[in-house]
C-alpha cells in the first residue's frame, strides 16, 4: 500500500514504494478527529466498482480486496460502534465484532471495549435473533428503531440480549435521533457500513461527517445499486478529499464533509 501525492501536490510527501501497511499506520492513517465535548463523528465505509456498483450478486465482497478488508478491520478496531441496515445484516451474515489483538492497547487507550457493539437499523425488526450476532456478542448489539416498531419483535429482540433504542417517533429511525442516541450511550466514533439505503438517509439528513470510500478497480454493469440510494437531495453535498491510498490497483479514499454545493 502507498500514499498518493495530494491532488494538489505533485511533490511526492512520502515514500512511494509498494508494501503492505502495518496495523498501527493503517490506524494512524484513519484516526478519528477528536469530536466536540458531547458530540460524535459519523463516518461511513463502503466500496464501488469502476461503474459505480456498491455490490455484485447482491454482495460486496466480490468486489473488494485482501487490502480492502484490511482497512475495513482497520476502521472497525476505531470505531465505538459500527451502524448497519437490517437489509445488509441478512444479505452479509452479519456477525459479532471481534476483538482484534493489534488493535487491543490502542482501544483501551481510548477507554473503549474490546470490540464495537454492532448497531442494527430496522423498522421491521425483522431480524433472526437467535444469530450469534444477538446471542454472543462481545458487546451487547443494539437495534435502533422507532416508536411504531411491532411490540412483539420488539420483545424478541430484548429477550435474545439485545438493547432496542427508539430513535424516532414513527416506524423508522430519524438519522439525527440515531447519532444521539448512540453519543449519549458513549458511542461516539460511530462508523456506518451501510447499505445504499442507509447511507442514503445519512446523507440526505446531512448528517455524515465522512465517507471512506475503496474505489474497486473491477466493472460489473447490471443494475446493482449505488452506494447510496434514495430519494434526491436538492443540492449536492459536498465532500472534501483528506487523503488517498492505493494497492493492487484498489483506491482507498477519504472524504469529510465540506460546503453544501459546488463553488
Amino acid at each position: 500500500m502507498r500514499r498518493l501525492c495530494p491532488v494538489t501536490d505533485r511533490t511526492p510527501t512520502a515514500d512511494l514504494a509498494p508494501r503492505e501497511w502495518g496495523p498501527q499506520e493503517l490506524a494512524d492513517a484513519y484516526g478519528y478527529p477528536e469530536p466536540a465535548a458531547g458530540g460524535s463523528w459519523l463516518r461511513a465505509n463502503m466500496v464501488a466498482t469502476l461503474d459505480g456498483a456498491a455490490q455484485h450478486d447482491g454482495r460486496s465482497q466480490p468486489i473488494s480486496s485482501a487490502a480492502d478488508m484490511r482497512v475495513f478491520g482497520t476502521l472497525r478496531a476505531l470505531a465505538d460502534v459500527v451502524v448497519v441496515g437490517a437489509e445488509t445484516v441478512r444479505r452479509e451474515g452479519y456477525r459479532p465484532a471481534r476483538a482484534r489483538e493489534a488493535f487491543a492497547a490502542r482501544r483501551a487507550a481510548a477507554g473503549q471495549g474490546p470490540a464495537p457493539a454492532i448497531a442494527v437499523v430496522s423498522a421491521s425488526l425483522d431480524l433472526d435473533f437467535s444469530a450469534p450476532l444477538f446471542t454472543a456478542p462481545l458487546t451487547p448489539t443494539l437495534v435502533l428503531t422507532g416508536a411504531g416498531a411491532p411490540a412483539d419483535r420488539t420483545a424478541a429482540a430484548r429477550e435474545a440480549g439485545a438493547e432496542v433504542v427508539v430513535a424516532g417517533d414513527g416506524a423508522g429511525v430519524d438519522p439525527h435521533r440515531l447519532v444521539r442516541e448512540l453519543a449519549d450511550r458513549g458511542l461516539r466514533r460511530q462508523l456506518s457500513e451501510g447499505g445504499p439505503r442507509l447511507l442514503g438517509r445519512l446523507v440526505a439528513a446531512g448528517v455524515l461527517d465522512e465517507l471512506c470510500l475503496t474505489v474497486s478497480p473491477t466493472m460489473t454493469a447490471g443494475g446493482a445499486q449505488r452506494i447510496a440510494g434514495g430519494p434526491e437531495i436538492p443540492v449536492p453535498r459536498r465532500f472534501e478529499l483528506v487523503s488517498l491510498l492505493e494497492e493492487d490497483g484498489f483506491l482507498f479514499s477519504r472524504y469529510r464533509r465540506g460546503g453544501a454545493g459546488p463553488e
